[in-house]
């Protein structure tokens, strides 16, 4: 008895440590696609693509947003190892959390393990269909795998969200030109 006890004890903090439902900022992120969409020009855009940056990068509570900022530090800091290792408790801590995918992604993609990025990538987008970021990430992924079909699809679609992306320039790229999407 005295064994079970302990066990329960020591899986408490563990049930009680689980992660919140993300913030719903659906509404806003369409506000934010609709502005980006019409803005004026690149720096305008840029401005209105950092808010949606602010909206993604919201980690559904304190602890899960010190994980984040960790390892949103550590691979700017080039620690890719100590960054991987950050995402990875995210994306355990928040299994429904889309930023912790994407950014776990861009750490493989930045590695050239395209394989690790693209399943990441696409339990980011099937958590967030319209995370810009993430499905431009999918499209550059592909194109580095040579799946340049795909790439130009989610390029496509990324691109109608946000007009203003500099990968929008791929599309005008020859081996990007003749892959025509299925879109």
């Amino acid at each position: 008895m005295r064994f079970l006890l302990v066990l329960l004890l020591l899986a408490a903090p563990a049930v009680a440590e689980t992660c919140p439902k993300a913030a719903d900022h659906s509404v806003r992120f369409a506000e934010l696609v609709e502005a980006v969409r019409a803005a004026p020009n690149e720096a305008a855009a840029r401005v209105i693509t950092n808010e949606m940056w602010a909206l993604w990068a919201d980690a559904p509570d304190g602890v899960a947003q010190e994980i984040l900022d960790r390892g949103m530090q550590r691979r700017a800091g080039f620690d890719l190892v100590g960054a991987l290792g950050d995402f990875d408790k995210l994306v355990q801590y928040c299994p429904d959390y889309a930023e912790g995918y994407n950014q776990r992604a861009y750490v493989h993609f930045i590695r050239q393990d395209y394989a690790k990025a693209l399943v990441d990538l696409d339990r980011a987008i099937e958590l967030s269909p319209t995370h810009i970021a993430a499905l431009s990430g999918r499209a550059l992924t592909y194109f580095g795998l040579g799946r340049l079909r795909e790439a130009r699809a989610d390029l496509e679609l990324a691109v109608g969200l946000n007009p203003w992306l500099p990968e929008r320039r791929m599309l005008r790229d020859p081996a990007m030109k003749g892959q025509q999407s299925d879109l």
